[in-house]
Parts: C-alpha cells; structure tokens; sequence
C-alpha cells in the first residue's frame, strides 16, 4: 500500500508540474523572444556601425603657423635688440590635427565642429573605405561650436538627424568618431543628463546633451546616435581626467543653424536687444511677483527689437513662446537658439499683471557679412587667392588698430598661394609691397610689378610680413 501511495503522489505532482509548465512556458518564451538578443546578428549597435559608418568621416587639418628656431627667440632683450629682424630666424610650418564629422547631405555637406575646423588652412576628409577629399569651409558658427563643410560627390551615404528633444535621459546612445587618431572607434553608453551648462576655457555653452559613452581628442564633430540610428547629438568637449563625462551639442541646434551655414556662411542669429539678471527673492518681493522663476529685464536697447515690441526694465519674463524660464541663464539659451526673423512671444510680469508680448526678433548687431571686393587694383590680390572688404570694428577692436588702418581679409581661396604662404581669414591687410592702406580705394595705388609681393599682415595685434612669389 506504501508503494500505492508513493506512486498516487507522484503522479499528483507530475500533473501539477504539468500544469505549471503549461502555464509558465508560453510567459517564459514571450519574455524570451521580447528581451533576448543574438549577440551577433541581432545586436543594434553591430548594426548601427556596419551600415552608419560609412557616413561618418575623419577629418584632418593643416594649420601653417610661424614658429621661431632660434633658442633666444622668447628672451625680452633678443626681441628687443632685433626687432623686426627676428623674422630672420622665424620659419613657417605645419601644424595637424584631427577631429570627425558626419554628412549630411548626398552632395556632400558635412557637419562638425567649429574648433576643429577653425583656423584650417588645409582640410582632409577620409573615408570609412580610405577615400580622401578636399574639403572647404561653407560657414562656422562658434556661438554653437558647429561648422558646416563640403567635398564634391554625388549619392554619398547620409545619417539622418533625429529629435534630441525626444532623448530621454538613460537611453542608449551610441559614438563613432576619430579618438586620438584610432579612425572609425564605436563607443556604447547612454544620455547621462540633458541641459548642461559648460561655461570653462574655450567652452561656453548651455544645452549639452552628457553622456558617458567614451568621448576623447578626436571624437569632436562626430555624431552621437540612438539605437534607431538617427543623429541626437554632435560630440564636442569633455571633462580631463574624468571617466565617462562627455558632452554633445544637441541635433536640434545644429538643424536650425545649418541651412544658414550652407547659404549664408554664417548664421543670422535672433536678437532680441535687452539686458538681463536674475530674480531674486528681495526683487520678488519689492515688486509683488509671486513666482519664483524667471528673467529680469533690466534693461532696453534703443531701436532694438524688444523696445520696438514694448519690454520695459522691471519686466519679468516667466515664459518664452508657452516655455517656462527657470532663470536668466535659461531665458538666454532660448534665445540664442532663435534665428533672425523668428517671432517670439514672451509671457511678462508688469505691475502684478500678466501680458504677452509678441516680439520679431531682429538680426545680431555686427553679425552682418562683410562685402567682398574684388575690383579696383586689387588684381594681385585675385592672382593670391584674397578677397577683400571693409574692417569690421570687432576686427578693429581685436588689433587696436584706428580707422584709418587696413583692410579685412574676408577670404582666402582654398589652395591658393596666399593660404599656403600662411594667410587666413579675418587677418588684416595693412600693406601692399610698402603702400599703407588706409581703405579699399587705397589698392589703386598698389601697382605690383616684377614677380614677387609683400604684404604686412596683422593678426592678433602683432604685423608680420609675408613674402610671395607670385611667378609672373
């Protein structure tokens, strides 16, 4: 009878094994299917840097720079006793660099960033493949560190921008770029945080994207992706010495910036035209505003945008287009991401009242294109590769220079004489082969004959000359 029993239960449970298996299986297959993965095939990054790689570029950069080979050269006393003779042991080099970018066009429009770029007088575009190219600089824009750049090609492979809005903090992310020269390095992590504030060194930016997929020298420009394989992010900067804390300027920024980049040359960014500080508790307090986030308008500018719309100092601003504005580093971070001809409606407080004030913002004062010239005896000019125009007064305030002092450098020709003698944009032109420019119309006078020309440039308030054969 004990054998009886034993084996009455052992059915029992084998039928309730059975049952449970019934139950449970089809749960442990689903759950099996919807979170497993084929380390593989079914990887999404293996995937994303098989197929999206191709769209991403290495991007190498020559700078000439003039560099001293005597010993003595930093000695006061040396400097002081040859003066301008030192150019007598100074020579002309190279210096390189690397960075990343990413098309973005089949035409081939490249977006990276603008230190990595700026100053180039040779830029290098690689292939996932090993095809290089030439590229030129289209526009750059350091409010944003972005710069947009083109090589000739047709049908190129693109990535397609995505929606850094939408990223939320957590999701995977993926980075290819050019870290210390290793070309094409894919590095996993995820958005760390969103909205973050660098204001060090070179660096001053708000809306990061933080992430703690591995970013280093070379990795700036190169694209930060989610796992659908759209672009969030453009990888920027890092913290030294830290682990896992990178920074990406945000997709949207570069969407809004870009087009004006492309057609432009630069961006018309939105102006707005008054001076702002924080709210504080005693000026919340004194003028009856009961929030406590916001932007105090403390000041106008005549004929700007704001003062055509109606702001007023005192004014507290609490929402930009329906946005809450936490403070007044916020208020202008929305406002930098605007473009000239937005309109911008702006939720005040006055007086203990509520208003909406809707405001066209202008265009940035000085942000405006210097016209290139190229007529009027500045033939020689044309043969270097130099385009000319009016000095801006930022140009003139940077080199304490009076106004009756050169003329701008608005553009150097890729791979003319002028850019390989060293010459960039934005450097000043102050003399023709000794003839001492005091405006445009002073190039009539600067008749170049014989086979070589020397111009006295000024860069960072110190002139230089530089001595081209031109091979009449």
């Amino acid at each position: 009878m004990k054998g009886t029993k034993n084996t009455g239960a052992f059915f029992g449970s084998a039928k309730a094994f059975f049952v449970l298996l019934v139950l449970v299986v089809p749960f442990l297959l689903t759950a099996d299917t919807a979170f497993a993965q084929d380390p593989f095939s079914g990887n999404p990054v293996a995937k994303i840097a098989r197929e999206l790689s191709p769209a991403v570029v290495n991007i190498d950069v020559e700078t000439m720079v003039t560099r001293s080979v005597h010993p003595f050269a930093n000695d006061p006393f040396f400097r002081q006793f040859f003066g301008e003779e030192q150019r007598r042991f100074s020579r002309t080099v190279p210096m390189k660099g690397r960075g990343s970018g990413f098309i973005v066009s089949k035409e081939g429009h490249i977006i990276t960033n603008n230190h990595v770029i700026d100053g180039a007088d040779k830029i290098t575009v690689t292939f996932s493949d090993g095809r290089t190219f030439e590229a030129k600089v289209l526009g750059k824009d350091p409010t944003f560190d972005l710069a947009v750049i083109k090589i000739d090609g047709n049908d190129l492979p693109v990535l397609e921008l995505g929606d850094s809005e939408a990223t939320e903090v957590g999701e995977w992310v993926v980075a290819i770029g050019n870290p210390f020269g290793l070309e094409h390095t894919v590095t996993v992590g995820v958005v760390s945080a969103k909205n973050r504030s660098i204001h060090a060194g070179n660096v001053n930016f708000d809306g990061f994207l933080q992430t703690d997929a591995a970013i280093n020298p070379g990795n700036s420009g190169g694209p930060l992706l989610n796992l659908e394989g759209k672009v969030v992010g453009i990888n920027t900067a890092i913290v030294p010495f830290a682990q896992g804390i990178g920074f990406a300027v945000p997709v949207n920024m570069a969407k809004q910036v870009m087009d004006d980049l492309i057609e432009f040359g630069r961006v018309k960014r939105g102006w707005l035209g008054v001076y702002i500080q924080p709210l504080t508790k005693e000026f919340a307090e004194a003028y009856g505003v009961k929030e406590e986030n916001g932007a105090v308008v403390s000041d106008v500018l005549r004929d700007s945008p704001a003062e055509k719309a109606g702001l007023q100092r005192g004014d507290v601003i609490l929402e930009v287009d329906g946005s809450g504005v936490k403070n007044h580093q916020e208020f202008v971070m929305k406002i930098r991401q605007k473009l000239a001809g937005d309109k911008v409606t702006l939720t005040v407080i006055r007086q203990k009242k509520n208003i909406k004030v809707d405001v066209p913002l202008g265009e940035m004062p000085g942000n405006e294109k210097q016209t290139a010239s190229r007529t009027g005896g500045s033939k020689v000019l044309t043969t270097l590769g130099l385009e000319v125009g009016e000095m801006t007064e930022d140009i003139r305030k940077q080199n304490n220079l009076r106004k009756d002092e050169g003329v701008l450098i608005a553009a150097v020709e890729e791979g003319s004489m002028a850019q390989r003698a060293g010459i960039r944009e934005n450097d000043v032109l102050l003399e023709v082969n000794g003839v001492r420019l005091s405006g445009l119309s002073d190039l009539e006078k600067a008749d170049v004959k014989g086979n070589s020309v020397v111009l006295l440039i000024m860069r960072d308030s110190r002139s230089f000359f530089v001595s081209i054969r031109t091979g009449k």
